[in-house]
């Protein structure tokens, strides 16, 4: 073994090697380090937005349709167990159809979207507020019409292509009272002769299936017809198209009249006809 051949020489390397490493140890150190993709600000896709929720709550208070079960909920266990923790259970029941919901287009439509089969891009994107609450306040059974949707794009332009519209009749505030917000707090078969509220014109339906392209379309009422309508024919032409309808829509009086985006999820009931609703609205923050 020479010298050089010493296990503890095989470390060593020429000076002007060694002075090379540590430059680059040191601007490597001193180097800012890029962006973390997992910054905050990067992660949070709801930045700069305000979340509105436009869903009621489900309770004892909850409206349904005077024919529909009501909402029950049921404590199965409550309170501290034999393991020494505290626990909650418990079960509900309820028709599909009431309090902020879903209508499937096969609730009105056979062979169309059941509540599970409904795209999910057709249930979340760009929105629009169609507000008749001031000509609705003097006629109970308002119909939101062709001129009231035509007055808002003359304002704020055609709607667009795979928007959501939801239409402000002011109804929701009545939402407490059910005598006021259905027209009678009767229930039964005979109760239904007796409903008033605002819905959507047939006419005004047939012009969004056949002049527009929207996604969905929602309300601050129990249904997208009007209270004394029995020929359901708003029902029939959108859900036909497989344009769901959400119906007994809450808070509308806080969004603007387009330039914000909603997310409408149903509860995933296989084959369902409809279901409860939780939407929002994302808002751009002022």
């Amino acid at each position: 073994m020479q010298a050089n051949d010493h296990p503890l020489m095989l470390c060593r390397r020429p000076r002007h090697l060694v002075a090379a490493w540590v430059g680059f140890i040191v601007v490597v150190g001193c180097q800012t380090p890029p962006a973390s993709p997992f910054e905050p600000a990067r992660l949070d896709p709801l930045a700069g937005l305000a979340i509105v929720d436009l869903s009621h709550s489900f309770d004892d208070h909850t409206i349904y349709w005077p024919t529909g079960d009501r909402f029950t909920h049921k404590a199965d266990t409550v309170g501290m167990q034999p393991g020494g923790y505290y626990y909650e259970a418990y079960s509900f029941c309820a028709a599909e159809h009431g309090g902020t919901h879903l209508d499937a287009p096969i609730h009105f439509a056979a062979h169309r979207w059941t509540a599970d089969a409904i795209p999910l891009d057709r249930l979340i994107g760009p929105a629009i507020l169609v507000d008749v609450a001031r000509a609705a306040a003097a006629a109970r059974d308002y119909l939101v019409s062709v001129a009231d949707l035509e007055a808002w794009e003359r304002e704020h332009g055609a709607i667009p292509d795979g928007a959501i519209v939801l239409l402000r009749t002011g109804h929701g505030a009545h939402w407490s009272d059910p005598e006021r917000y259905l027209g009678t707090a009767e229930r039964g078969a005979d109760a239904v002769k007796k409903l008033h509220f605002p819905g959507l014109d047939p006419d005004a339906a047939r012009w969004l299936v056949g002049e527009r392209r929207i996604h969905a379309i929602g309300l601050d009422t129990p249904s997208i017809d009007a209270g004394p309508s029995t020929a359901f024919l708003a029902h029939r032409i959108l859900l036909d198209a497989n344009i769901p309808v959400f119906e007994n829509v809450a808070g509308l009086e806080q969004l603007p009249a387009f330039g914000f985006s909603v997310v409408a999820l149903p509860m995933k009931i296989g084959a369902g006809s409809g279901g409860p609703l939780r939407i929002v609205a994302l808002v751009p923050k002022r």
